[in-house]
């Protein structure tokens, strides 16, 4: 199909640039793209017939991350030092 239809994982490393210059940056378009990884996340981490522990943990351990992250100057500046 055309380049502008296909998933990421099926764009080719030339073809990239001239992909990600047909998606489409507009705020709709932003979060049209991100109800589609939730979806696409949860139809196959979470609404599966036999789940496991894959996709909650998966979410744990980004949030867990994602707040590091956002905490990492003020626990920078708060760190045990061996020399003052």
């Amino acid at each position: 199909g055309p380049l502008s239809e296909r998933p990421l994982m099926e764009v080719r490393l030339g073809e990239l640039h001239t992909w990600i210059s047909t998606c489409n940056f507009s705020p709709q378009g932003l979060l049209g793209a991100v109800q589609r990884a939730w979806s696409s996340y949860c139809a196959k981490y979470i609404h599966v017939k036999q789940g496991g522990p894959a996709g909650i943990s998966m979410l744990l351990a980004g949030y867990c991350l994602l707040s590091y992250g956002w905490n990492y100057q003020h626990l920078k500046r708060h760190r045990w030092r061996k020399y003052h």
